[in-house]
């Protein structure tokens, strides 16, 4: 993506596409709501702004959780978090350093409003991973279907032993904290993706109503095992279903599945 003080890209035929059907989730209260949103082309600090179109009836109107609830539970449980989180991230990013290569990693994100942003990952693969990916892809049609299945890889040749550990623990998502506290993310939310994911993803609306999430509905159900593009339905369920006791629910399964390593 070119660097300009405004970039733009085309999201109106994602928006408009066929609302995917609800998902159903156990021991979860489930709202029949399926409205397009009206986007608003919001001014990100850095200058980077996705124009985003969106025409249809309005939404529900948000509860006071969702206004303001969402964001200050965030900030207190990232504060209190916060001597675990640094002391981890600093010796996870030792061992980085000394295995070889620059321990973080920074991509663009698609955020809230069609905003692109920068996140922050601790870097578990190799310095060369993107063009790498590019020959690999090229040269295994196995490894080329299960990308296009679900943009990821389970024996990622890229990863390194300890990206492998990270991975496994989720820990190379710790430095995401720094996006929820400067408000590009939020602790529950879909999972962010990359802009030019979007054709892949489906109908957009109910994304680009969150902010993105270190954790979701969609990381302690389906993670590694389904479609990538079923991951907007996940997110229309959560979108009109979010309330504190779900995101608490949400971030208990979140440790259950960081115990058991489900991560790759």
């Amino acid at each position: 993506m070119q660097n300009s003080t405004k970039e733009e890209v085309e999201l109106a035929p994602v928006l408009q596409a066929e609302a995917p059907r609800p998902v159903q989730l156990k021991r979860l209260r489930h709202v029949t709501v399926a409205l397009p949103v009206k986007a608003a082309n919001a001014q990100p600090r850095d200058g980077t702004v996705l124009d985003v179109a969106a025409n249809g009836p309005s939404r529900p109107a948000h509860n006071l959780y969702r206004r303001l609830g969402k964001r200050l539970l965030d900030l207190v449980l990232v504060t209190v978090t916060l001597p675990i989180s640094i002391a981890l991230i600093g010796i996870a990013a030792m061992a980085l350093w000394i295995e070889g290569g620059k321990p973080f990693y920074s991509q663009d994100r698609l955020g809230r409003g069609g905003r692109v942003f920068r996140m922050y990952k601790l870097r578990t693969m190799s310095v060369d991973a993107d063009e790498r990916l590019e020959q690999l892809l090229a040269d295994n049609e196995a490894l080329r279907a299960e990308w296009h299945f679900t943009q990821k890889l389970k024996d990622d040749p890229r990863i390194t032993p300890i990206g492998r550990f990270l991975r496994r623990s989720s820990m190379d998502e710790l430095p995401q904290l720094w996006n929820v506290v400067t408000g590009d993310m939020s602790l529950i939310g879909p999972r962010p993706m990359m802009p030019d994911q979007l054709p892949l993803y489906g109908d957009a609306r109910s994304y680009i109503a969150l902010k993105p999430g270190l954790t979701g509905l969609w990381q302690v159900r389906e993670r590694n095992e389904s479609r990538f593009s079923y991951r907007a339905q996940v997110d229309r369920t959560y979108d009109h279903t979010v309330s504190l006791w779900l995101d608490a629910w949400v971030l208990w399964k979140t440790v259950g599945a960081v115990l058991r390593r489900t991560g790759y």
